[in-house]
């Protein structure tokens, strides 16, 4: 009898041993966190700078032990700029690998075709580096219930208006010549950097369309010129972009160029070289160490990857920042749940100190872009390295500007 009792409370405590080892372990698995990105190609300096900013943010949680006792997972993917390629990873990740959110997109177009695979299935999307204005309106109420899709970067809405605001209210040009690539990225971009020009009552005098992996801009060029355009305004990526200012070289005719944030991607720089100095484009991060946050940020960056110029400085800042708001919202929600944690992002409780800025309150149920258009700045392509084009906008309290309280 003692015998069997004994045995039978062994047993006892075997089972309560074992629900309680696996209690634990469960509470360790890994949350799993989507990274979409073109880690290859032409958009691959803003895709790779965006996931070393992303990793450098989750691997600081992890050593801060993790969000809800469990650690951050990244499953990464390379869209390849390619709309086709987005849609098939973001229905990868949803049923195959159960990532409770996902951080990245770069491109504007993969955005609007892959993100619609979250929305149906009620998982955040952060969108990082994308820019299209649409993009965070792309599901909204009240067509849909809730919206799912949130944003760190600054929209186009925000860069056209500074560009427009650049070229003809600071320096007075009055005959912009629009220069876009024929991507959703570079025709939303011009149709919104029109819009911002009419409200100046200004009307570019040619608008040029050319395509990925153009070498030869002479005709659009020549065009823009015999119209009389004296600054060129554009929205396209790197290589392209980098073609426009040595084509402009190559005849012998210089005006400013004033563009889209990606006039300071490394590959434009780097292609354009004394070309490329000179121009100009809003920026929500520049490298430079003019906070303790920033300083950090750049010196973690360096170290961790081995270069002193990040290829895409911008890309790299939104990517960090958008982990630090997910876990955040993770740790608000007190749970992985897709619609606690759209909820929480809504209604974040907490400031979370970003590279960007200081976000207080980023996001609402009805306003899902962390960026207001005071605080990106004007960045200038000088000598190999985008600095400040307005050294008043990084001086004293304009280092950090925040997004205005309701």
């Amino acid at each position: 009898m003692r015998l069997r009792s004994m045995v039978a409370a062994l047993a006892a405590g075997v089972a309560v041993f074992g629900l309680a080892f696996s209690g634990a372990a469960y509470a360790a698995d890994p949350i799993k966190i989507g990274l979409t990105g073109p880690f290859t190609g032409g958009s691959s300096s803003m895709g790779v700078s965006m996931r070393d900013g992303v990793k450098l943010a989750v691997d600081e949680v992890n050593k801060a032990g993790g969000v809800l006792g469990r650690p951050l997972q990244l499953i990464e993917r390379d869209d390849e700029a390619k709309n086709e390629v987005g849609v098939q990873i973001a229905q990868e990740l949803i049923n195959k690998e159960g990532v409770v959110a996902t951080l990245g997109y770069i491109n504007t177009g993969v955005a609007l075709a892959s993100q619609r695979f979250y929305q149906e299935a009620e998982i955040p999307v952060i969108n990082n580096v994308a820019t299209g204005t649409l993009i965070s309106k792309q599901f909204v109420p009240p067509d849909n219930k809730n919206n799912y899709i949130f944003r760190t970067s600054a929209n186009d809405a925000i860069q056209s208006a500074m560009i427009a605001d650049e070229a003809v209210k600071r320096q007075g040009f009055k005959k912009p010549a629009i220069l876009a690539d024929s991507t959703n990225y570079g025709q939303l971009g011009r149709a919104d950097l029109v819009k911002a020009l009419a409200t100046m009552g200004v009307k570019p005098v040619a608008e040029e369309k050319f395509n990925i992996g153009d070498t030869d801009m002479t005709a659009q060029l020549l065009r823009a010129k015999e119209a009389g355009a004296d600054v060129i305004l554009t929205y396209a990526i790197g290589p392209e972009l980098a073609q426009i200012a040595n084509g402009m070289a190559k005849l012998g005719w210089k005006v400013p160029m004033i563009g889209s944030w990606t006039l300071s991607m490394a590959n434009f720089i780097d292609t354009a070289g004394a070309n490329g100095n000179g121009a100009m484009m809003p920026q929500t991060f520049i490298q430079l160490p003019d906070t303790p946050k920033r300083k950090a940020f750049i010196e973690a960056y360096q170290a961790a990857y081995k270069i002193d110029r990040m290829p895409s400085p911008v890309s790299a800042a939104q990517g960090y920042d958008s982990v630090l708001l997910l876990a955040a919202a993770i740790k608000q929600a007190g749970s992985t749940d897709g619609r606690k944690v759209r909820d929480a992002l809504e209604n974040l409780n907490t400031k979370v100190e970003g590279v960007v800025t200081v976000y207080d309150k980023p996001f609402s149920a009805t306003d899902h872009e962390a960026i207001t258009a005071n605080i990106p700045v004007f960045g200038l392509v000088k000598d190999g390295r985008v600095v400040a084009a307005h050294p008043e906008d990084i001086a004293g309290d304009k280092a950090v500007r925040v997004k205005p309280k309701n």
